[in-house]
């Protein structure tokens, strides 16, 4: 049996476009002699459609689809695809399996996510059976993404009470298949490649795993589909952050990689093939970035950005990945000093923009910031306190919002995880922005992904990477003055915000008490900052916004 693995970008919502693409796929494997192609979770609306699925034009649209444009296409090819489907009143998260122009068999997903970015009992119904599929004499144990991540033995535990691919197995099936829309973090390909191989040795039994990949809003999908044999070893796999079409030959509980002549690069144009490296390394983050960018700007209707260029770290790896992600024509650097910016980081920003090949402007706010302390400090002399410092970020921020109305720029923000987490950044200043793109980001990753950026030429200027950070507000300013080494910063800001665990606990890791009190009372009460800042691009276990839902109103009472 031939079998096609089809790694799709699906637009949420778009579900004629979406459609059209999964029939042009279908008619690549029929003219291939494919006996079945299998498509990503809710591939048909794209993950997660959220609200859009109380809407009753939505669903039917959904349905006119598969009649329209799946089913019909299935005549000499089977197709395996996700979509929302209704029954008795209900919906849910369904993986079809169309053969010979009708519906032929339905798994509903049974394992519905509760946790960081998943709300999906807010819309669906759990399926409750479990029956593998019978097509062309093989008997397919149909499984929906969370479905495969509640093994006993791998987990050593169960979150779930029931085990979907535990209930196929005792029902025979010969391969399971699971169809996924599986949000990237760092680390997560290792992750899902080896639970998938430890189940496939633990049942001796082929797995068949398909993954949308994307950006859409907060999350980015990676894709890195593949097929694991009943050994556990790898068959073949898809690239990771692009579309990709895959083929697998499988016969008798053995999966091998299929001897087509086409591949993705034909099917896809213009798709940069990339090869996640086993274990990942910061490269991953390098590409899921640029997805994520390139993504949230043609979904939302924009094609350039503006990033204001402080001659920091932080805006020169913002910058790098834009050009990337949008080409250099739709990128505009801006650097806009004061008497307080150093020689260097306009010489820094300027060397970034001419080694990007981006356009680049320099906007002095140093008059305008002058009236502003003439306007608020009448009865004597400058503060030079907090307020006067924010000023320059706000008039800044202003600037780069003015230029994206009149031009047609989405505004990049710069801000990094470390900052976000203690309230390190200005409200409708440097958080003023459309997309906060490394706002996931701790500062030593960011560093990490400068070197990688540099890893074959000098892209980012090398002073870059070698001076203190600094705001540059306030004479002779470093990160440093406010707050801890970021190594030791990040480390705390990780056990706490994405481990949940408590100060003395923290403390019990090596940390000095009172600078890990300190960091915590600033994450509590910078939160109604973050409630305010642009979305970012989930790169870890658990980023601020969507998977870290905090009120800003409260207090401890312990």
């Amino acid at each position: 049996m031939i079998i096609a693995l089809a790694q799709l970008n699906p637009i949420i919502g778009n579900i004629k476009h979406n459609a059209a693409k999964i029939s042009r796929i279908i008619k690549i494997c029929r003219n291939q002699n494919v006996d079945l192609a299998i498509f990503p979770e809710l591939a048909l609306t794209g993950y997660p459609p959220r609200d859009l699925l109380f809407r009753e034009d939505f669903l039917k649209e959904v349905e006119f689809a598969l009649g329209k444009y799946i089913a019909p296409y299935s005549d000499e090819v089977g197709v395996i695809v996700g979509a929302p489907i209704r029954k008795n009143g209900d919906l849910y998260n369904s993986a079809l399996l169309y053969s010979h122009g009708s519906l032929a068999g339905r798994q509903d997903k049974t394992l519905l996510p509760d946790y960081d970015v998943f709300d999906e009992s807010r819309y669906f119904k759990p399926g409750v059976n479990h029956k593998p599929i019978l097509f062309k004499g093989v008997k397919f144990g149909l499984t929906v993404c969370e479905d495969v991540w509640n093994d006993k033995d791998y987990w050593n535990r169960h979150l779930y009470p029931i085990d979907p691919v535990e209930k196929l197995i005792e029902e025979e099936a010969d391969l399971i298949i699971n169809i996924s829309a599986s949000p990237y973090h760092y680390g997560k390909i290792n992750l899902r490649l080896d639970m998938l191989q430890k189940m496939a040795q633990k049942y001796g039994k082929p797995f068949i795993y398909v993954n949308q990949i994307g950006g859409n809003d907060e999350l980015i999908f990676d894709g890195t589909s593949f097929a694991v044999n009943s050994s556990g070893t790898i068959a073949h796999r898809t690239g990771s952050f692009c579309e990709d079409l895959i083929f697998l030959e499988y016969e008798n509980n053995n999966i091998e990689a299929g001897n087509l002549h086409i591949t993705g690069e034909n099917i896809f144009p213009g798709s940069r093939k990339y090869y996640s490296p086993l274990p990942e390394d910061i490269g991953n983050v390098y590409y899921a970035l640029v997805l994520g960018i390139r993504d949230y700007l043609s979904k939302t209707g924009f094609s350039k950005a503006v990033v204001g260029l402080s001659g920091g770290i932080d805006s020169s790896v913002t910058a790098v990945l834009a050009a990337d992600a949008l080409g250099k024509d739709n990128v505009l650097g801006v650097a806009m000093p004061t008497s307080y910016s150093s020689p260097g980081s306009l010489t820094d920003a300027r060397g970034l923009a001419k080694n990007l090949g981006i356009s680049y402007r320099e906007i002095p706010i140093q008059s305008l910031f002058a009236d502003y302390l003439n306007l608020f400090n009448e009865e004597g002399a400058c503060l030079s306190d907090l307020a006067e410092e924010n000023l320059q970020a706000r008039i800044r921020g202003n600037i780069l919002m003015f230029i994206s109305n009149r031009e047609g720029y989405l505004t990049l923000s710069t801000g990094n995880k470390s900052e976000l987490a203690v309230g390190y950044c200005t409200l409708y200043g440097d958080m003023s922005g459309g997309l906060a793109v490394i706002s996931d980001l701790p500062k030593t990753m960011v560093y990490k992904l400068a070197s990688f950026i540099n890893r074959n030429q000098e892209i980012i200027p090398a002073d870059v990477l070698t001076k203190p950070p600094s705001a540059e507000l306030k004479p002779g300013q470093v990160d440093q003055d406010s707050l801890p080494p970021y190594d030791a910063l990040d480390e705390i800001l990780q056990t706490y915000v994405e481990q949940d665990k408590t100060a003395d606990e923290i403390v019990a890791l090596g940390y000095d008490p009172s600078v890990v009190r300190e960091i915590i009372r600033k994450v509590n009460k910078s939160e109604f900052k973050r409630k305010q800042a642009a979305p970012g691009l989930k790169i870890t276990s658990r980023a601020f916004g969507m998977g870290r839902r905090m009120p800003a109103a409260w207090q401890k009472s312990y």
